[in-house]
This record gives structure tokens, sequence and C-alpha cells, in this order.
């Protein structure tokens, strides 16, 4: 089990428990310089103070388990417009919308998707990008956004 998944495990029933969806958690090692950035949502949006609330309860539970045991420093944010997507969950609930692929290997030649997502399966999305369709396995997207339009 990857280090995020262990730290939803354990985060997540208390961040639920204050009123907050876990967005998501990104661990981003660098030796003493390490970033542990966890993403909550709620209805109506969050603000600083919500942050700061949830960011020393974490910081209580992170202490007492101790699941990284190298320094880091803790960030807790909104996922804000561009979003980072995590779950299949959250491709479903943004289907249609422009999105930002970065995959682990490359898909038909292409390791940077950006495009519509015009179809979330069980397995994967789907993306057009330059009138071209992309199918997209969830275990090889690195890295996923919403893309912002204004």
């Amino acid at each position: 089990m990857r280090l995020e998944e262990k730290l939803e495990q354990l985060l997540a029933p208390t961040i639920e428990s204050m009123g907050f969806e876990l967005w998501g958690i990104e661990y981003i090692p660098a030796g003493k310089h390490s970033t542990l950035r966890i993403y909550i949502e709620k209805e109506g949006g969050v603000n600083v103070d919500d942050c700061s609330d949830v960011s020393r309860q974490v910081s209580a539970i992170m202490d007492v388990e101790d699941p990284i045991s190298s320094a880091y420093n803790l960030e807790v944010s909104s996922p804000g417009m561009d979003r980072q997507l995590f779950k299949p969950e959250q491709f479903i609930r943004y289907k249609g919308e422009q999105v930002q692929i970065r995959t682990s290997i490359a898909v038909l030649g292409r390791k940077r998707f950006k495009g519509p997502m015009l179809t979330v399966t069980e397995d994967g999305i789907e993306v057009e990008v330059d009138a071209e369709l992309y199918e997209i396995p969830f275990d090889l997207i690195e890295k996923a956004n919403l893309v912002a339009v204004f």
C-alpha cells in the first residue's frame, strides 16, 4: 500500500468528522524539505480557518502515529479551481470537463494529454486531444488536473 493510501486511512475519519471531504493527499519527498499536502473540500468552499483547524488535528494525529519518520512540512489547502483528481469518483464528477493528464508510461506515443474528458469507466478515462481519442487507464495516470476555464 502506498504511503498516501495509508495516510488517507489514518486521517480521513477525523477530517470527515470535522465536516470536510478529504479530497486527496500528496507526499513530495525532498529530504528535510519534504512536503505533505492535504486537500480538503466542503460545500460552499474552504477558508483559511478551515485549513488551520484541520492542520492542527492532522498534526496531532501525525505526532502520535508517526507514519513519516523524516522531517516534512504539512500543508492543508482547498483543491482550487485547477484541482488535482485523485480518485475515480472525482473523475466521474468532472466528466465532460477539460483535463490535463500526465501518465507514467506513454499511451499511443504520448505521456501528456490536455482536452475534454469524454468518458469515465471503472478502469480509466477517455480524453480527446487534437481530434483523437485516447483511452487512459487509471493505473497509468501519474497526475490529473482540471483545467480552469474562465
